[in-house]
């Protein structure tokens, strides 16, 4: 069964994620995208990318033939390319959707479909269901193909570069010009991913003195997940740490996510990292209006907007997509977006997350105050008060978590940690709402027994004692 998850379709290469399976999934966003370009009364033309992973090419190469023998023209990339330039480039040059292969962060043994509609965000729920209602009601058999080398003499496929667009993109949204001028020293990982050739050539665009590391194309991700979270990214805290780096940047496999490091190697989480870059956003260009976040993402925006004045807080359920449709319905108001999975985008850019203009911002942000990031948090908490969040990810037996999903909907509890429910909030996932407004939240998968358990409070020693009561709740104690 193909079903597309918060974004996009995964599965496990050579199991699930096979040729037969890949065709009918783009045989479906044909049809979607034929009907998408005569609603939108544009070209049906289509970006297609991929990532660094085992055989990513050669499913984009499918995929592209798949689309010319429906009659959309494929714009194929030349080299493995981020989901966010494949974003604004459906933008850029009016394109009826993309469609990018990656499974992003997760492990090498997975690859996936991200796919996007003209309004150059993932695709919403709506449209996915239709797609995966097509996949289930044909076989490989009804799928149009083009053979690649007929379909490039007939012009119906293309071969591209976004690169150069993109680049003048961000140079209209980053200050080169403080990053030059604080002259810095910034060591990235790339984690064999695609922001290789990205990130660190705009640091060099932008006259830093960079190091880069795990440039080299690895589709094992050195046995692990290109995911730039703490427990992947020694490598870099160590670097930064040893040779002296003002900041350690990193995205993952497709750069549409971000990993900061301080000056001291002290990993920055993403539920720190929003904050700062909405605090830099207000001060340094006077941004007021909208800023959204997903529902699992820190309540410090929030008391950080109240603080400030000027900034709306709006709440999404969890997947950019949600964050992306305010983006575009908002244009003028909208200030920045941000997920606690790390994820960021800002005015004037994709409906999309960016791990690149995220990190080029971070730095930006470094440059201008001319302080750590932690530094800058620091001042934040002076507006805020001290905010400690936490997130623990744990896999259940089929039974245990079955049981706490019949919990969850039927037994709400009266308590966590000896603090009483006022509110419960049920927009992705359930969360409660405390009475001194401390909260915690749970995420079930929809496709493996796994539980996300998130708390935040006033305090460490208070955080844990409601992370240890959410804990009880899911094993049913």
């Amino acid at each position: 069964m193909i079903k597309f998850g918060t974004n996009g379709w995964r599965g496990i290469i050579a199991d699930d994620f096979t040729y037969d399976n890949v065709k009918i999934v783009c045989q479906a966003i044909s049809k979607v995208a034929r009907e998408e370009a005569k609603k939108e009364n544009i070209k049906p033309a289509v970006i297609v990318g991929y990532d660094t992973r085992f055989m990513s090419e050669r499913f984009a190469k499918t995929a592209a033939e798949v689309l010319a023998g429906n009659g959309i023209k494929a714009l194929l990339c030349k080299r493995d390319t981020p989901t966010p330039v494949i974003s604004y480039d459906i933008l850029r040059l009016n394109l009826v959707g993309g469609i990018n292969f990656t499974a992003s962060h997760n492990p090498f043994e997975y690859n996936g479909i991200k796919f996007s509609l003209s309004w150059g965000g993932p695709a919403l729920p709506e449209t996915t269901k239709v797609i995966e209602k097509l996949c289930a009601s044909m076989t490989v058999k009804d799928v149009k193909l083009m053979p690649l080398e007929l379909a490039l003499k007939s012009k119906m496929i293309e071969y591209h570069d976004p690169k150069a667009a993109y680049f003048k993109k961000i140079k209209q949204l980053i200050d080169f010009k403080a990053l030059k001028k604080a002259n810095m020293k910034i060591a990235v990982d790339v984690l064999h991913g695609t922001g290789n050739g990205y990130l660190d050539e705009l640091l060099d665009e932008a006259g830093v003195r960079q190091k880069t590391i795990n440039k080299n194309r690895d589709t094992m991700f050195g046995g692990g997940a290109p995911e730039p979270a703490v427990e992947n990214i020694s490598q870099l805290i160590s670097l930064v740490k040893k040779e002296s780096y003002k900041l350690g940047l990193a995205t993952d496999g497709d750069a549409d996510r971000f990993g900061i490091v301080d000056s001291d190697g002290t990993f920055i989480c993403p539920n720190q990292v929003i904050p700062v870059l909405i605090y830099h956003l207000n001060k340094t260009r006077g941004y007021k209006g909208i800023a959204v976040r997903s529902v699992m993402t820190t309540h410090v925006i929030d008391k950080l907007a109240a603080a400030l004045g000027n900034i709306e807080v709006r709440e999404t359920p969890v997947g950019f997509k949600y964050i992306g449709d305010i983006m575009v319905q908002n244009p003028k108001d909208f200030i920045v977006g941000g997920e606690e999975s790390g994820g960021l985008t800002i005015r004037g850019h994709v409906p999309e997350k960016d791990g690149i203009l995220a990190c080029l911002l971070m730095a930006e942000a470094v440059a201008m105050s001319k302080k750590s990031v932690q530094s800058m948090l620091k001042d934040i908490t002076k507006l805020t008060g001290t905010i400690v969040n936490s997130r623990f990810n744990f896999r259940l037996p089929a039974d245990v978590m079955e049981n706490f999903r019949k919990n969850l909907n039927s037994k709400s509890p009266k308590n966590f940690g000896g603090l009483s429910i006022k509110k419960v909030i049920t927009l992705d996932g359930h969360k409660f709402i405390l009475d001194d407004n401390s909260w915690v939240g749970f995420r079930l998968s929809g496709t493996e027994p796994i539980v996300r358990l998130y708390a935040e409070s006033d305090s460490a020693a208070k955080t844990n004692k409601i992370l240890n009561a959410g804990k009880k709740f899911v094993y049913g104690k």
